[in-house]
């Protein structure tokens, strides 16, 4: 008999409580182990100031008229 079969046998043999702490310690685990190995995540601070140097002679106040003003056609 395989190592799960004989781990599923107990868990089966365990009190419904026992059974769900079970679970919740086995999903705890398992989060951690999926964490360790994930990629880091990004935050989107990381784009600040990226492309900045495209609106460097741009005025933003005529830029906003502008788009303004081609939402009426």
């Amino acid at each position: 008999m395989s190592s799960y079969q004989e781990v599923l046998q107990q868990a089966q043999s365990l009190t419904p409580e026992e059974q769900i702490r079970l679970i919740e310690d086995l999903s705890s685990l398992i989060r951690q182990r999926v964490t360790m190995t994930s990629k880091p995540k990004h935050s989107i601070l990381e784009l600040r100031g990226l492309g900045k140097e495209i609106w460097n002679s741009i005025d933003a106040q005529e830029y906003v008229n502008q788009e303004r003003d081609s939402w009426n056609g």
